[in-house]
């Protein structure tokens, strides 16, 4: 048989556990799962001693675009993805202006072509002004999911009260992703401290109960309209306990920041490059954190990627803005957290690629199998490394992880049977294409 690439030897992750075996892509999917030593193909690659993954996943992302170019956009933020070893990536909607629209989806849509190299899912922001709307946004080509801001942003991207999320979540019937903390109490706590204090009133403000009082509103809304939601970046142990009572209509993601560092120390050691909502936490809560990778509560695991310049990172609290870079230390990160026994490849594996497959309703992603798209994620679980600021593609140049050494890194990234990254080196145009999901 004649193939476009044949990837022979490798140590495939499969639902059923890891088997060596050689795959055969055509056309952008998987052709066959046991090539043979007779067939040929325009490529191939060697992966002896190398694991490959379904493509991985980062459902969370702020690539900035439209916005500042200087700061983030489609081009930097997809070759960090690909750098860092992911093939598809679902872009958040509070850009410059927001994607709010049919209008505003579709011309970022006509964009991603000629400036993507993995794959892409667009989030619709939902607002008060559009939130009829929304049945028929949800159900346009590339929109991964309706993200809605309960707390924690600017403009119209925000809808705080119960009446508003309640009419947004009776439009459509897809789950719909939420930024939970409370902006009542949010507001109300912000008058206890004072411009200047330590990075570390970030998580004093942004307090436990901040997220879980949000989590319970949203899980209540949820069961009363019946709509499922899935809850971002949970924080804390309140809210994975609570969690587990209503896995039938609430899923959850757990950041890998939150998964990594540990509070006061991160903000000791960094910072404002600390500084993300919802904060990082202390040590209960990363424990906690764990314990729910390790028992299944946890959904899918991302990087919340959103990049600003580190002149602006070095402000004093409360002027520094939230948020950090990630899309290309997700994996390597992970991957170290399995060399260091936290969790199993497999369950990697499960958090990013068949678990953002599922929750979102991705078609023909995020796991092994004939007819699927040829997306793969090879890695080596052996290789050492150290994290840089240098390594970063993002513009602003920075990661909360520079020096953190890591075994296991990603040594090519595929898309559609597409070789966009080799040993550290791009190797592709732009090829990426808006992800399909069920209606």
């Amino acid at each position: 048989m004649q193939y476009d690439l044949i990837i022979r030897h490798g140590l495939c992750l499969f639902p059923w556990g890891a088997e060596e075996t050689d795959i055969g892509v055509r056309n952008g999917r998987i052709a066959t799962l046991d090539a043979r030593m007779t067939d040929t193909a325009e490529r191939e690659i060697d992966a002896r001693h190398l694991h490959v993954l379904p493509g991985m996943i980062d459902a969370h992302v702020h690539f900035r675009d439209p916005g500042d170019a200087s700061i983030e956009s489609m081009a930097s933020g997809t070759r960090g993805a690909a750098l860092g070893g992911i093939t598809t990536i679902f872009d958040m909607p509070n850009t410059t202006p927001s994607i709010t629209s049919a209008e505003a989806i579709a011309d970022k849509a006509a964009r991603v072509g000629a400036s993507c190299l993995v794959d892409i899912g667009l989030y619709v922001g939902a607002t008060r002004a559009n939130t009829p709307d929304l049945a028929a946004l949800e159900r346009l080509p590339g929109v991964c999911a309706v993200k809605l801001f309960a707390g924690s942003s600017t403009g119209d991207l925000m809808i705080e009260d119960d009446d508003g999320i309640e009419a947004v979540m009776r439009s459509g019937h897809r789950r719909i992703a939420f930024h939970s903390e409370d902006e009542y109490r949010l507001q109300a706590r912000r008058k206890l401290f004072k411009t200047g204090q330590p990075y570390a009133t970030h998580m004093l403000w942004r307090d436990e109960e901040c997220a879980f009082l949000g989590t319970r509103r949203i899980v209540a809304l949820a069961r009363r309209t019946n709509r499922p939601a899935h809850i971002l970046h949970v924080s804390t142990a309140e809210e994975l306990d609570y969690l587990a009572d209503h896995r039938e209509i609430a899923s959850c993601e757990v950041l890998v920041n939150h998964l990594t560092q540990v509070a006061p120390d991160c903000y000791e050691a960094l910072g404002g490059l600390a500084v993300m909502n919802p904060p990082i936490r202390d040590r209960r809560h990363y424990d906690a954190s764990w314990a729910a990778i390790r028992d299944g509560r946890v959904d899918v695991v991302s990087s919340d990627h959103a990049p600003h310049a580190l002149g602006a990172k070095t402000r004093p609290w409360p002027d520094c803005p939230a948020g950090l870079t990630g899309v290309q230390t997700l994996l390597p990160v992970m991957l170290d957290h399995v060399a260091q026994g936290r969790l199993s490849l497999g369950r990697l594996v499960d958090l990013m690629a068949a678990g953002p497959a599922r929750i979102y309703g991705l078609q023909t992603k995020g796991r092994l199998a004939v007819g699927f798209d040829a997306d793969f994620t090879l890695v080596d679980l052996r290789e050492r490394r150290t994290i840089r600021n240098e390594w970063i593609a993002s513009p602003v140049g920075w990661t909360p992880f520079d020096g953190l050494d890591v075994t296991g890194w990603p040594v090519a990234t595929i898309v559609r049977g597409h070789v966009v990254m080799q040993d550290d080196e791009i190797t592709s145009p732009p090829i990426g294409r808006l992800a399909r999901f069920a209606p």
